[in-house]
């Protein structure tokens, strides 16, 4: 029950910072990348990450890793990071890789419950994963278009590879029967579409010649 709780506690998070990131677009008539999308982001993920362990699911686990880090440097590109307090930093930044130490201090063992789970076939396991790395990439891509503009953006790659990446794990989660994956990856189709749509008028208005 506490598991689910966890689980269910970051998709809220999750949850929270896609509606309010598409609110704040809607008013703005644009995507925008709005500082309390990455506060949210970090909280949802670092739940998340205990939620994946505690379930002993790898493809969780997984995601969780690759866009931690994005989230942590989005923070900072806002001017946030600093205001959060030094231990609560300490704990975001040193989580992962002490779960990680820990898991490979005995990797057979690691391997037989993560990666030879008997609940998760090979094949699910593979695809669930895929799943995660390609819905954790938008973020990796986010990162490099950030980079590049000198600022936090949202781009529309972003969101495309959102849709992609969200149909495979709803998909993953479906097969997993894991309700906490299906909520939350279902609700967030409404707003990376509308996000694409929001994208395609904002430059239509921008190419379009002063009347």
């Amino acid at each position: 029950m506490l598991v689910y709780a966890i689980g269910f506690l970051a998709q809220l998070f999750f949850g929270a910072r896609t509606v309010l990131q598409w609110i704040l677009s809607e008013r703005a008539k644009k995507s925008l990348s709005p500082s309390i999308f990455w506060i949210l982001s970090i909280v949802a993920s670092w739940l998340f990450f205990i939620y994946g362990w505690m379930r002993e699911d790898f493809a969780i686990i997984l995601g969780q890793v690759i866009a931690y880090y994005i989230y942590i440097w989005n923070l900072n590109a806002k001017s946030v990071w600093k205001k959060v307090p030094f231990l609560i930093r300490a704990i975001l930044v040193i989580t992962p890789p002490v779960a990680i130490f820990f898991a490979s201090g005995d990797a057979s063992e690691f391997a037989a419950t993560f990666l030879r789970n008997e609940n998760i076939p090979l094949w699910m396991l593979i695809m669930g994963s895929a799943g995660q790395v390609i819905f954790t990439l938008r973020f990796v891509y986010q990162l490099i278009y950030s980079v590049k503009k000198g600022e936090s953006v949202l781009p529309l790659g972003f969101w495309i590879i959102s849709l992609s990446g969200s149909s495979i794990i709803i998909i993953y989660a479906l097969l997993r029967m894991d309700p906490v994956l299906i909520l939350g990856q279902s609700f967030g189709f409404i707003a990376y579409i509308r996000n694409i749509v929001l994208h395609k008028k904002h430059n239509e208005q921008i190419s379009q010649p002063n009347s």
